[in-house]
């Protein structure tokens, strides 16, 4: 009975752990600590199979010397006790290894002075077992039809936190080559968006037609957007959020570098509170800003040429955030059918990110748009 109890207690114990502990190796070596302590035993070990060596190692145990751990001890047939318990898939049953026997026993056996074992099998999530749980004494033992049923539970439980473990480790290299894939995507749209920004910029210097070169530069203001989304995206793989604060400065900064040749006595002052923000919806607030700073570069100031535009991101941890896009300039009574302030893209936009928008003219101009933060996805 007290056998029987300490066999029972090791076995809730190693279910409880195995499944909450993500590192295979600790697992492993608690199964052989456990088995041999339900066995009252000193030595025990888990062999994992290898298919291109068709051999077994020593994955985990305790008991043995330092340099069994990992060391190939036997083929994967019916040449050794464990080889034998793998090629069948039957338990190995060895009560007195000094006995003649058709065994080629590893030296670790004689090493340690191994007398009496018991192998049984390890079932994997493939086609092949993952190897093989061993227990050893270095007394004569007579084990019981108990003891095997105590042993092979034990695998089998094993075999289940192998399973989840090899599972675990496929989806994780999975995720990182999409990773890899997605930052590779990402790099190369930002790499063509910085050429195509570069031929917009040319060919605006090269149009003679001011309109036209406008234009031409309104849509390389626009490229710039999505230049630094991506700049931003890069390293966070298959990330659907961005720090929509630090995606602000770096596109005001872009944007005070363009419009710097022109407009040199205009400043951006810039702050932000860190956010993540939804992908797609940071895009879109880009690109309001982008419309905002841009109509205050060119339209917002008098014929000196001098001001401020300020740019503000708050968050009070609340799910909704501000953003405020305001200049020193006299103020402008906006028309709805103008193109040259762009209301018109600011506001469907706007309502495209599921926002509100508030505009006083009195004293400069102040854009303040209050967003709702999506919920981050759950993966």
């Amino acid at each position: 009975m007290r056998k029987l109890q300490r066999q029972q207690t090791a076995l809730a114990q190693f279910g409880s752990y195995a499944f909450r502990e993500p590192a295979l190796g600790a697992v492993l070596t608690e199964a052989a600590r456990l088995t041999a302590e339900g066995m009252d035993v000193p030595f025990s070990k888990v062999l994992k199979y290898r298919a291109r060596e068709n051999d077994l190692i020593v994955e985990a145990g305790v008991g043995w010397q330092k340099d069994v751990i990992g060391r190939s001890i036997s083929k994967a047939d019916e040449s050794s006790p464990g080889g034998r318990a793998f090629a069948t898939g039957k338990p190995i049953i060895t009560k007195d290894l000094r006995k003649k026997t058709d065994f080629v026993l590893p030296p670790i056996y004689s090493d340690h002075g191994i007398v009496s074992t018991v192998n049984v099998i390890v079932q994997g999530s493939g086609e092949r077992p993952y190897g093989v749980l061993e227990i050893d004494s270095p007394k004569l033992r007579r084990f019981d039809q108990q003891d095997i049923d105590f042993i092979q539970g034990f695998a089998n439980v094993l075999a289940e936190a192998v399973a989840s473990a090899e599972r675990t480790a496929l989806l994780r290299s999975t995720v990182r080559q999409k990773d890899a894939l997605a930052r590779e995507l990402q790099h190369r749209v930002r790499n063509n968006l910085q050429v195509v920004y570069r031929m917009l910029e040319k060919e605006a210097r090269k149009t003679i037609d001011q309109v036209a070169k406008r234009g031409i530069l309104a849509v390389a203001r626009r490229v710039i957007v999505l230049g630094q989304v991506y700049e931003h995206l890069l390293g966070l793989g298959l990330s659907q959020t961005i720090d929509f604060g630090k995606y602000l400065k770096s596109l005001c900064a872009a944007l005070a570098e363009f419009f710097e040749a022109q407009h040199p006595d205009i400043k951006i002052i810039i702050q932000t509170d860190s956010l993540a923000v939804d992908v797609e919806d940071a895009t879109a607030l880009g690109v309001i800003v982008n419309e905002l700073v841009s109509n205050s570069y060119e339209h917002a100031f008098d014929d000196d040429g001098k001001g401020t535009i300020n740019v503000v991101l708050q968050h009070r941890g609340d799910a909704r955030a501000t953003l405020i896009v305001s200049d020193s300039g006299p103020g402008f009574m906006p028309q709805s059918e103008s193109k040259r302030n762009g209301l018109s893209l600011v506001l469907g936009l706007v309502k495209q990110v599921r926002g509100t928008v508030d505009l006083r003219t009195d004293s400069g101009t102040v854009w303040t748009i209050a967003v709702p933060l999506r919920a981050p996805a759950r993966t």
